[in-house]
């Protein structure tokens, strides 16, 4: 059986960190992040672009889940409403697939500290605090397990996910 992991969380939480050190830590691992399907210059939020990305994301899963060659996916993306999972969730063949549902938090105060080092080192741009802060209520509210992140290393919160 295989083992698909969606892992959200608000921007900064560390979610790519964290399915880069779970990938290491579990066999026959792929990982894919949402973001990777939806790179582009300029960045456009349309209705247009929203179907693509979804369709993306659904299309590569489902590859993933049906190559015999990787036991445990792993896909990360800020999937801040239930909406948004539940339409991943129903594109999926889940026929041969065990499926956990995270959502990676911490305290609104480490949340800032992270997303000020990379808006420091040029990653991010400063308007991202207070929408990513915004969202930290809306994780609370999701059908997923949810782990605090809050003073844990990628290494610890990795080890966690891969202990479910």
């Amino acid at each position: 059986m295989k083992r698909l992991y969606l892992i959200g969380g608000t921007m900064g939480v560390g979610k790519t960190a964290v399915c880069q050190g779970l990938k290491l830590k579990l066999d026959n691992s792929v990982f894919l992040d949402g973001d990777w399907c939806w790179d582009a210059n300029p960045f456009q939020v349309t209705e247009e672009t929203k179907t693509m990305v979804m369709e993306n994301i659904c299309f590569l899963l489902n590859q993933f889940i049906h190559c015999s060659a990787y036991h445990n996916i792993i896909f990360c993306w800020v999937m801040h409403e239930q909406s948004i999972i539940d339409k991943i969730l129903d594109s999926l063949d889940k026929s041969n697939c065990e499926i956990t549902t995270i959502s990676l938090l911490c305290d609104e105060q480490e949340l800032r500290e992270r997303l000020n080092q990379d808006i420091a080192a040029g990653i991010r741009q400063p308007d991202v605090i207070d929408r990513s802060v915004a969202r930290i209520p809306l994780y609370h509210k999701l059908n997923t397990i949810k782990i605090d992140t809050t003073g844990k290393t990628v290494s610890e919160i990795a080890e966690e996910i891969a202990r479910l």
